[in-house]
């Protein structure tokens, strides 16, 4: 087939599945993206969701991603093949819906559905005979061939596998990386029946250039949790190693470069100030939780979760010990966090560590702003509401001089850290930033 990711590149000539429409419900990192993805391939595309601000920017042409052109929005827009709206009853219009709804844990780490069922109920009175339903939403095995199908059945009188069909489909974006492009990621794909994956299959086909069957939804679903817990032990291997590594006053990141020129059987990975994103932070415990209903435990996983979860701590003992060094506490100092984000060049701030940095050095007295081009502002959000609205303050000498101390949390490429070395009078720095870069011996202190 030709290659549909580009947007020169033609698009199928007659999709056997939904030229008429696609219905993607959940129009954030993955939604949007997968949105114009189809466009871009000859579909018409509807984009549904609850958020109204999201349905006018792309009614208008805007984006609200900042690795997402406007003009991409906009070209599809206005030449009626991508629509959004709040309307479900339009997925009757379609042939297909593709869900990509959060799927957050709960206090006590346990899985939340409730995005996902609640995403169900609404489409199930609208499904239409033939109709192919895929969840990409992270979750455990099982969730697709239990709890969303029971939803969708119950709702709209129809069997699963023989009135309507229905797949699992791993999302894998990767915001910010400028080598991921959706049509050229591979997409594993599995179906509740051998005919659900013929439809999903075919689906996909018509817009990315690899599609991987497997055997089940539930082995798709266990596909993405593999994926996500093998780089969350790996970085937890990398974080104990650079505490262990301190101690020994060893520079973890010399001995990553070392190890990493081996040709064979070894993959860098790299310390940091604890997980962000939506994925790794949360999608491990998914299975953690669903391992105990079958009798047992995931300890890898868990350890793993404590490692990382412990780095944040780690970082405010450093803070506390580099301001006593300069004779200070973290009680009454002024603190700049460099970025806000959960990784470079995003402004994707979901489970970031910076808000642990912000909520608990102003638990222990400190002033505490950030800095950070690609987060202009704190939006609303369950976890954080506390800082919603808060600004990112501008980079100026006078401005970053008036901080006892900059704690480097994310290591965007737009930040010139020659001149934050040469205006910040004490820097922690959690990402190597500063490695190369002229600074006095008592200024940076690595975390």
């Amino acid at each position: 087939m030709s290659n549909p990711t580009t947007d020169s590149s033609p698009a199928p000539s007659t999709p056997s599945v939904a030229s008429s429409s696609i219905a993607v419900v959940g129009l954030g990192y993955v939604g949007l993206p997968l949105c114009l993805q189809f466009a871009r391939c000859g579909h018409r595309v509807l984009g549904l969701d609850v958020d109204q601000q999201k349905i006018a920017d792309i009614r208008a042409g805007n984006s609200y991603i900042s690795h997402i052109p406007a003009d991409d929005i906009a070209k599809f827009v206005g030449d009626k093949v991508l629509d959004a709206s709040a309307d479900f009853g339009r997925i009757a219009e379609g042939r297909a819906v593709i869900i990509c709804v959060p799927t957050p844990l709960g206090k006590h780490l346990e899985p939340d559905l409730s995005y996902i069922l609640a995403t169900g109920h609404a489409i199930a009175p609208h499904l239409q005979p033939g109709m192919l339903v895929v969840l990409e939403s992270t979750t455990y095995p099982g969730t697709t061939d239990t709890e969303l199908r029971e939803v969708l059945e119950a709702g709209s009188g129809m069997t699963a596998g023989k009135d309507f069909h229905l797949a699992f489909s791993p999302e894998r974006e990767d915001p910010g990386n400028p080598d991921s492009h959706v049509g050229r990621i591979p997409k594993v794909v599995g179906g509740y029946t051998p005919a659900c994956l013929e439809k999903a299959v075919e689906l996909y086909s018509s817009a990315v250039d690899q599609v991987v069957p497997v055997s089940s939804c539930r082995a798709a679903e266990a596909t993405k949790l593999l994926e996500n817990i093998y780089r969350s032990v790996n970085i937890a291997l990398v974080n104990e190693l650079k505490v262990i590594y301190d101690a020994m006053d060893i520079d973890v990141w010399e001995v990553i470069d070392a190890a990493k020129t081996k040709p064979f059987g070894y993959h860098a990975f790299y310390p940091g100030p604890g997980l962000g994103g939506h994925c790794i932070p949360i999608d491990p415990f998914y299975l953690t939780w669903k391992a105990s209903e079958y009798g047992h435990r995931t300890r890898f996983v868990e350890l793993a979760g404590e490692i990382n979860t412990s780095m944040p701590h780690r970082v405010i003992e450093i803070v506390g010990e580099a301001l006593n060094h300069h004779q200070k506490s973290i009680n009454g100092s002024k603190i700049l966090l460099i970025g806000l984000a959960y990784k470079p060049n995003v402004g994707d701030d979901r489970e970031s560590p910076s808000f642990t940095f912000l909520k608990e050095l102003s638990a222990k007295g400190a002033t505490v702003d950030y800095h950070d081009p690609h987060v202009p502002e704190i939006g609303h959000t369950r976890e954080h509401g506390d800082w919603a609205g808060v600004r990112s303050v501008d980079w100026t000498e006078g401005q970053i001089r008036s901080y006892d101390v900059a704690l480097i949390s994310t290591n965007h490429d737009c930040i010139d850290y020659e001149q934050l070395a040469k205006w910040a009078p004490l820097i922690v720095d959690t990402r190597n930033s500063m490695q190369g870069i002229s600074t006095n011996k008592s200024q940076v202190f690595k975390a």
